[in-house]
């Protein structure tokens, strides 16, 4: 995802150049129709009849020359892409699509203005594409897809297609664990069961804790509560990223002291506080250690 390729948007047949481009450059490519979506399988492979390609969630046997399939069709294979088998789909094709997860990446698909917000808020920045809503955010590092994992947010990698909208800005980073909790599905809270560890400290911050932060303590401690109150306000879901986000804006506060500002104890509550949600111990351990690192550069 490194080349600088233009958008081909004269003519059709301007579609099957762009993929040759892109092919040179490692990533899997398909046509897509008009409409953004794939082409429907033949005949042959139809309600996946044929068993389905080799690379997709259930092995099959499917060896079909057709772009049959969707996003386990792409290719890096010059040959199939100018293959007689493929000429009617780029004939009619619309625009480019590709395979994140078989070029090693993962696209985070922000379908709105809220959705956009919500990631500039809590994710690592890196490559980002404008679409038509929206953005991709591209990171390094492959994953399972997942649809729908928070309002506006799609995960597309390795069972998932993109549209090719062009090389993006910004430079690449690796694959934060806050997107790959949402493929494990921590990011939905469990049903009340208790709390998973008896392992949580009740420490309270003040000053015996923070002898080098220049805030005061009524400052921290409002800022405290308010991250606090902010992850349990996300019963049902979210609770994982609002224990992200808070440790991150808490901790950009104190980036100016010249420390120990109690941030080890800061942790700890907001840790505390998703746990009281039902986020998993370890979960809201890495969301919160993450946030923080995030804040003050300990990780990308």
């Amino acid at each position: 995802m490194t080349h600088a390729i233009p958008i081909r948007r004269d003519a059709r047949t301007g579609h099957l150049a762009l993929a040759l481009h892109l092919v040179a450059s490692g990533l899997p490519v398909l046509p897509l129709r008009a409409g953004k979506g794939p082409f429907g399988n033949c005949p042959t492979c139809a309600d996946n009849a044929c068993g389905g390609r080799p690379n997709m969630k259930t092995p099959g046997p499917c060896v079909c020359r057709r772009p049959c399939h969707a996003w386990a069709a792409a290719t890096t294979d010059p040959e199939v892409i100018t293959s007689a088998a493929w000429a009617s789909a780029w004939k009619h094709a619309g625009a480019v699509g590709y395979h994140p997860g078989g070029a090693g990446v993962t696209v985070v698909d922000l379908d709105d203005a809220e959705a956009v917000a919500w990631a500039r808020a809590i994710l690592p920045p890196t490559r980002t594409v404008a679409t038509t809503r929206g953005e991709h955010w591209i990171y390094q590092g492959a994953m399972r897809s997942a649809n729908h994992v928070r309002p506006g947010v799609d995960i597309k990698s390795l069972t998932a297609y993109a549209r090719w909208l062009g090389p993006g800005v910004g430079v690449v980073a690796v694959l934060p664990s806050v997107v790959l909790a949402f493929a494990e599905g921590e990011e939905t809270t469990r049903p009340r069961a208790g709390v998973d560890s008896s392992s949580l400290t009740s420490a309270r911050w003040d000053r015996s804790v923070a002898t080098g932060c220049r805030h005061t303590e009524s400052y921290v401690r409002t800022g405290l509560e308010n991250g606090i109150a902010h992850i349990k306000g996300h019963p049902e879901k979210g609770a994982g990223t609002a224990a992200y986000g808070a440790a991150r804006f808490l901790a950009t506060r104190h980036i100016a002291c010249p420390g120990p500002c109690g941030l080890d104890v800061i942790a700890e509550a907001l840790i505390a506080a998703a746990v009281s949600v039902n986020v998993s111990e370890s979960y809201a351990r890495r969301a919160v250690t993450n946030g923080m690192g995030a804040a003050l550069g300990a990780i990308t």
